[in-house]
């Protein structure tokens, strides 16, 4: 009987054992077979999460915004250096500067300077006025040259030929092509045929290239006259137009070109002044006779 007590004195020990083992909560929970470690996604395990915010941590986004700072600094810098170094490098073969001086027109000069090509032989004064050394904007000053008037005079040149080969069926895109082209090839045959005698007859005058290209230029102004004329009325007043255009070319080219060749003679000595003079006013005399040699050249073949 003894041992029978103390036995139950023991059952009822660990019965009061298993009961304080057990979770307070309701429902409790039971591990499977094989899992390693129990539950504790119930209320008597619990873990608190903290969410992380959506816009990730402070350290984070001060530190992506100063690295994109820092790009769009680095990428503006570099874009400044990339446009300083084109400009630069245009600046030696393009004087981009000094051809906004040949555009700096208005619509009072560009009618005033068609009337001069025209009729040059009532004009006076050709001198081209200074300011500090530096010649006017054309505006302001009608016997500047200027690069308007014969960029457009040469693209209308070719709109005009386009249009005379369509009247006679003779219109194609390779003929307008070779039309183009050959009319740019004489003008820089004559820019560069014109720099030459200047060199070889020592002018040492301030004409330069682009004031050469604006003067061989300005003949496409009465080449346009000449071939409208002769579409509209036929080709005897192409003739007629046209010569009255030739002669106008001729004079203006003189009266132009004579006061920047003969620029230098008065500072020469009297035999010097002499001989070189002769030999300019020739090469002045060849430079306007060009003009209409071209001008009868380029147009002959597009009124018929």
């Amino acid at each position: 009987m003894g041992l029978i007590g103390g036995m139950e004195q023991k059952g009822e020990v660990w019965r009061r054992a298993a009961s304080k083992r057990r979770p307070r909560s309701a429902t409790s929970t039971v591990a499977e077979p094989h899992q390693l470690f129990d539950d504790t996604s119930g209320h008597g395990g619990e873990y608190l999460v903290q969410e992380m915010p959506r816009g990730g941590y402070p350290a984070q986004d001060f530190f992506s915004n100063h690295m994109s700072n820092l790009a769009a600094t680095y990428g503006s810098s570099l874009a400044n250096q990339g446009k300083e170094i084109v400009d630069k490098n245009i600046e030696r073969f393009i004087p981009v500067t000094k051809l906004k001086y040949y555009f700096a027109v208005d619509t009072i000069y560009v009618s005033k300077k068609l009337g001069l090509l025209m009729f040059p032989y009532m004009h006076r004064d050709w001198e081209v006025r200074y300011q500090q050394d530096t010649p006017v904007a054309p505006r302001f000053d009608i016997n500047a040259p200027d690069l308007y008037i014969p960029a457009m005079g040469f693209i209308t040149y070719i709109l005009v030929a386009g249009l005379a080969l369509g009247t006679q069926n003779r219109f194609s895109p390779e003929i307008l092509g070779v039309q183009a082209s050959s009319a740019l090839i004489w003008l820089v045959i004559e820019v560069l045929a014109t720099l030459f005698s200047l060199y070889l007859v020592t002018v040492n005058t301030d004409l330069t290239t682009v004031d050469l290209i604006a003067f061989s230029g300005y003949k496409y102004v009465g080449m346009i006259v000449g071939v409208l004329s002769g579409l509209l009325f036929g080709k005897i007043v192409y003739y007629v137009v046209l010569g009255w255009c030739c002669i106008a070319s001729f004079v203006f080219t003189i009266r132009t070109l004579r006061l920047k060749i003969l620029s230098e003679a008065a500072a020469e000595g009297v035999l010097v002044r002499g001989a070189r003079n002769q030999l300019r006013m020739y090469l002045t005399m060849a430079i306007a006779a060009v003009q209409p040699a071209f001008m009868y050249w380029l147009t002959f073949h597009l009124v018929r």
